[in-house]
């Protein structure tokens, strides 16, 4: 099992599989969304690789990233975003769910 990390909510998440999916979603390379984030490519490559775990303030940036997506324009990514928000911020998306999803 990889590592994981404990969420405010008591329950243990792996943060870092959600890094992938994020960055998927925003179509950005590692280098472009190391960047957005602040944070060297090593560091985003180390995320995804499960070398290192993100750390308070790069979580907070990550949620930040999903709120925004979730109020995309795009249906598709709108769903994502939410679905990603539901699974790895719960108390979040508990508090800003724009829209129920069908499926999630």
């Amino acid at each position: 099992m990889r590592s994981a990390t404990n969420h405010a909510n008591s329950q243990s998440i792996d943060m870092n599989a959600l890094i992938f999916p994020l960055r998927s979603l925003c179509g950005l390379t590692q280098e472009q969304f190391a960047a957005k984030l602040g944070v060297t490519v090593v560091t985003v490559n180390r995320w995804e690789n499960y070398r290192a775990k993100p750390m308070p303030l790069a979580l907070r940036q990550l949620r930040t990233l999903l709120l925004e997506l979730s109020q995309s324009q795009v249906k598709a990514d709108q769903e994502i975003a939410h679905r990603l928000l539901a699974q790895y911020f719960p108390k979040d998306y508990l508090i800003h769910p724009a829209e129920p999803i069908a499926t999630l």
